[in-house]
């Protein structure tokens, strides 16, 4: 009879799941509180044109496709879109976060955003933060500061909310998990989620987190002055081999295997001045003014009594900074553009803003004062997310020459010891991944699965971050190492694998053996790591 009553209950409860669900066009008039839904629309299996790119077209499965505006207060205009899979729902939900400052939905394409997630049977939500502009482009938040907390931290939450909303009446249930994962202004956006909404995400992935966006934008102007205040002092993009290739003269094969990558850059001790030119001027060396400016990258941006405010950019990687540090001319660098414009129209609120008088002593307190609380995801206390369970994952590019890597690691760190080792072993992991760039990229092994792709049914946790996380919320199992690779043509597996890596949890270390293929992953360990000189640039 029990039996009979249990089967019984689980028809009746199915039933009304079944009767509780709407149909696609129906969820249009769901009640959302200061939300409303501009379209839902079942969109059929097939080509899909990418909107942010209508010439770009994806093949996608049959979906409906809800988009909305959320008005949390007057001046917030807040569009979003939650994608759900018209079959094979594997009862998941995946945030979608944003780069820079945001400003569109973030479909994606092959490799990430909705279409991606949706490919791998996820229901998935993005938002454009609350305004519509280029990536690069602040002029949104000039005299709009509901805007700029919308872009800070509110955005991401409500949407999350309004998404979770719409799945349950969509499918009739709730999503059993919510998941999180994203790279730079999105790795921010993962860790204000767990600072500040540990109930919104199960499980989050923060990539190269622009955590503490006050003190960025402070380094970005630091390394610009560094570069600019004497003409003298610019660094090339032609340089920037040269460079490279004296750091890792220095310190690639202190780790066993000479690669081109150096695993451990902070330990990396590397003088600039072997680079000084000796005759005229070239690519391959560095006037005195240069080099000075060189070393004061490295070091991050410090007070006029040497108190570090920041840290800098690390040796090894400085091929990839012809985009972010040098750029083609002085005003066409991602750190010109983001730090200029952010200072500007976000942060001080001037649009005559001139970098050239940036003050370090005055203007970084300033800018945390103004906006820390907005727009910094730095509080090391995960303890509310630690309680209900949350998991979360921190990584960053050794080589990153966009966001300092060792800020990654000081806020692994911080969080550590509040979390106490318990909690931490239990909540919290980091990996640092030797070669690689911002969120990817570079020499080093940069494909891991850090967020949802399409996947065979049982992704492998040693090889995707994804896996590995769900696999810890889910059943418990913590992650240990996930193997990286390094395809011949980048992010294409079709192309075939030129050497894999094992990425190990911070603080391990991944060292070769002595015996087998360098290339092969299965010839490292991840070991804990050996004191080593530290390099005088921390």
């Amino acid at each position: 009879m029990r039996a009979l009553a249990a089967v019984v209950l689980a028809f009746g409860l199915a039933g009304c799941s079944a009767r509780a669900a709407m149909s696609c066009a129906d969820l249009k008039s769901l009640s959302l509180g200061d939300a409303t839904l501009l379209q839902a629309q079942p969109i059929a299996a097939g080509p899909f044109a990418v909107p942010a790119a209508p010439a770009q077209s994806i093949t996608l499965p049959a979906f409906c496709r809800v988009q909305g505006v959320i008005a949390p207060t007057q001046d917030s205009h807040i569009e979003f879109e939650v994608w759900l899979p018209a079959t094979g729902w594997n009862g998941k939900y995946q945030g979608v976060g944003n780069g820079g400052f945001a400003g569109a939905i973030e479909y994606g394409g092959d490799l990430g955003g909705l279409t991606s997630a949706l490919r791998a049977g996820y229901a998935a939500a993005s938002t454009d933060t609350g305004h519509q502009a280029d990536g690069i482009d602040a002029r949104w938040a000039l005299g709009h500061p509901d805007k700029i907390v919308d872009y800070g931290y509110r955005a991401i939450h409500e949407t999350a909310e309004k998404a979770k909303i719409i799945i349950r009446a969509f499918y009739g249930e709730p999503a059993r998990h919510s998941y999180f994962s994203s790279c730079s202004n999105g790795g921010r956006q993962a860790l204000m989620e767990a600072q500040r909404y540990p109930a919104d995400y199960d499980g989050i992935i923060a990539g190269a987190p622009a955590a503490n966006f006050t003190r960025i934008l402070t380094g970005f102007t630091w390394n610009l002055l560094a570069t600019t205040r004497d003409p003298a002092s610019r660094i090339a993009p032609g340089k920037l081999a040269a460079i490279e290739a004296a750091a890792l003269a220095s310190c690639d094969a202190r780790d066993g295997v000479k690669d081109g990558i150096i695993d451990e850059p902070n330990k990396c001790v590397f003088d600039p001045s072997v680079l000084l030119c000796k005759g005229p001027e070239s690519d391959g060396c560095l006037t005195a003014p240069q080099i000075a400016a060189l070393q004061k990258i490295y070091s991050g941006p410090r007070t006029t009594k040497g108190e570090q405010v920041y840290p800098g950019l690390q040796p090894g990687g400085e091929s990839g900074w012809a985009g972010w540090v040098s750029g083609a001319t002085l005003d066409q660098s991602a750190e010109y553009l983001f730090a200029t414009r952010g200072a500007a129209n976000i942060i001080f609120q001037n649009a005559a803003y001139d970098y050239q008088k940036f003050n370090i002593d005055r203007d970084a307190k300033a800018a945390d004062d103004l906006s820390g609380r907005t727009l910094n995801a730095i509080d090391p206390d995960l303890g509310a997310f630690q309680k209900r369970g949350g998991k979360l994952i921190l990584y960053h590019g050794w080589s990153d020459p966009a966001l300092p890597p060792t800020a990654t690691i000081d806020y692994y760190r911080a969080a550590a010891a509040t979390l106490g080792k318990k909690w931490t072993e239990d909540t919290l992991r980091l990996y640092m991944v030797p070669g690689m760039q911002h969120c990817g990229d570079g020499p080093g092994a940069d494909n891991f699965g850090a967020a949802p792709l399409l996947a065979p049914a049982e992704p492998d946790p040693s090889r995707s971050m994804t896996a590995a996380l769900e696999r810890w919320v889910e059943q418990g199992t913590a992650p240990s190492a996930i193997i990286a690779t390094k395809y011949n043509t980048p992010d294409n597996p079709s192309s075939g694998v030129k050497f894999t890596r094992p990425v190990c949890p911070y603080p391990q270390v991944a060292r070769y053996k002595g015996a087998g293929s360098e290339n092969d992953a299965a010839n490292f360990a991840c070991v804990a790591p050996q004191p080593g000189g530290q390099s005088s640039f921390e």
